[in-house]
């Protein structure tokens, strides 16, 4: 009679592998860094995806609904919200009101953003003012090279894209930091007041035009270099979205690289795993989606975030290109679906060891984590996932051999956070968080295993396949 094994022990992902699937976690986490390096916006991820997507048979909604085509099982189309979000729909066999399976990640990170009349001049030096969007640690901002992504769109609808600081030819910026010399004041305040939010203004120039007629020489002199490159002038930054990131490539982290560090790991990196998982979809029974939305990092607002009627809006589309429309079925399909809330969790660091509790935290290389709640000190504000889910999924998991564990952000009374569950929650289908633990997030540089990475893909495909 074989013993029934009662405890249980999370193994190292790397001590299963073998040599052929060590080349697989490294080819994954290649392209991945090859995404991470391009794609440091949310509209420049969700023009990759929509590039990648073509190239996998994917259709544009909005051309079969032009059309007036209609969509039958094996059909793959995409849904592109204003730039910034996109949903992917795999057709399944089954009626739509036996629900969805979902993957939905998040595509904006922590960063500053460039206001709206931002160029000024101080002591012969031209600046851009900022605002920090999501939760940052602003004193990580100052010093380092950052570079400038983003749209301009002029009065007559053009659309100008700009990337400076990436290329090797480029310049960089950055935000200047007190030197320590002089900084004995600086230094005694508490963290989130070392760099103040209006003190992150960005320096661009320092040469003054050679014009005696222009007071403001070098802020002109500026305008005159985006006004020759962009063909934009200071009135054109009103209507443009710019965005200020870590400038560099994604790499390879550790000696015996098993590690990427990458800026917006939160939430490109489940966007991408989830990607790539949808994209090994053919046939499926039930119809697969994979979401990646905006705003998550500041509430999910707005037309572009996940509390917007965007996703419910463009199922109902889904469903009448299938023939299956009608407000009941609309809700039927919501309510029986299946979500995996693809969002980053935080890893165990030996550096910090204070702040988690070790037998409910993450830890690298143990493969994909599940997080029942996130929330705050009480479960503040938090979707905390049904015990039936939770079974289903680990059943999945294991008859994959997929790696997996589970976590809660830090300790009970540390802190916290949330994710778009709670929203999709509120249709009252089955959701739980589930994605890849992280070190530094929320920095301008943070850290992920590769092997996580390798298991989020291949425990996405299989919550695809089986939910």
């Amino acid at each position: 009679m074989t013993k029934k094994t009662l405890t249980r022990e999370i193994p190292n992902a790397w001590d299963k592998y073998s040599d052929e699937d060590i080349k697989k976690v490294f080819d994954v986490s290649d392209r991945y860094k090859q995404f991470m390096s391009a794609c440091k916006t949310e509209r420049e991820c969700v023009d990759e995806f929509v590039k990648m997507a073509e190239e996998k048979g994917y259709k544009d909604l909005k051309e079969i609904i032009k059309n007036g085509d209609t969509l039958k099982a094996g059909d793959k189309v995409y849904a592109n919200n204003m730039g910034k979000t996109l949903a992917m729909f795999v057709i399944g066999k089954q009626s739509f009101e036996k629900g969805l399976t979902i993957l939905g990640a998040h595509v904006d990170s922590p960063r500053l953003d460039i206001k709206q009349n931002p160029l000024y001049e101080d002591s012969e030096l031209a600046l851009l003012e900022t605002h920090y969007y999501g939760g940052v640690k602003k004193y990580q901002w100052v010093a380092i090279p950052l570079a400038i992504h983003g749209v301009v769109v002029k009065k007559d609808n053009t659309v100008v894209n700009v990337v400076i600081g990436e290329d090797d030819n480029d310049p960089v910026v950055g935000v200047s930091d007190l030197l320590i010399h002089l900084s004995a004041d600086q230094l005694g305040k508490k963290g989130d007041k070392v760099v103040e939010g209006e003190d992150l203004n960005l320096l661009v120039g320092s040469r003054p035009i050679k014009d005696k007629d222009v007071k403001e020489k070098v802020k002109e002199n500026i305008l005159v270099i985006l006004n020759e490159k962009y063909d934009i002038t200071e009135e054109d930054f009103v209507s443009a979205e710019l965005e200020i990131v870590p400038a560099g490539k994604a790499r390879d982290y550790g000696l015996d690289r098993s590690m990427v560090m990458a800026y917006g790991h939160d939430d490109r990196i489940c966007a991408f795993t989830s990607f790539e998982a949808i994209a090994k979809i053919d046939e499926t029974e039930k119809t697969c989606v994979a979401l990646f939305v905006d705003k998550e990092e500041i509430g999910s607002v707005g037309a572009t975030g996940m509390h917007s009627k965007f996703f419910e809006n463009i199922v109902a589309e889904v469903m009448d290109r299938v023939g299956e429309y009608s407000e009941l079925k609309l809700r039927r399909c919501l309510t029986n679906s299946k979500m995996l809330s693809s969002d980053v969790s935080a890893a165990f660091d030996p550096n910090y060891p204070s702040v988690m509790e070790k037998k409910n935290a993450a830890f690298f290389g143990k493969g994909i984590v599940f997080n029942k709640y996130t929330g705050s000190r009480g479960k503040g504000g938090c979707n905390d996932a049904n015990p039936e889910f939770i079974a289903q999924i680990r059943a999945i998991m294991d008859k994959h051999n997929v790696a997996w564990q589970t976590a809660e952000l830090g300790k009970v009374d540390q802190g916290g956070g949330g994710t778009i569950a709670y929203i999709l929650a509120e249709y009252n289908m089955e959701v739980i968080d589930c994605g890849i633990a992280l070190q530094n997030m929320h920095a301008p540089w943070e850290v992920a295993s590769k092997a996580d990475i390798y298991e989020a893909v291949r425990g996405y495909e299989a919550f695809l396949i089986e939910a």
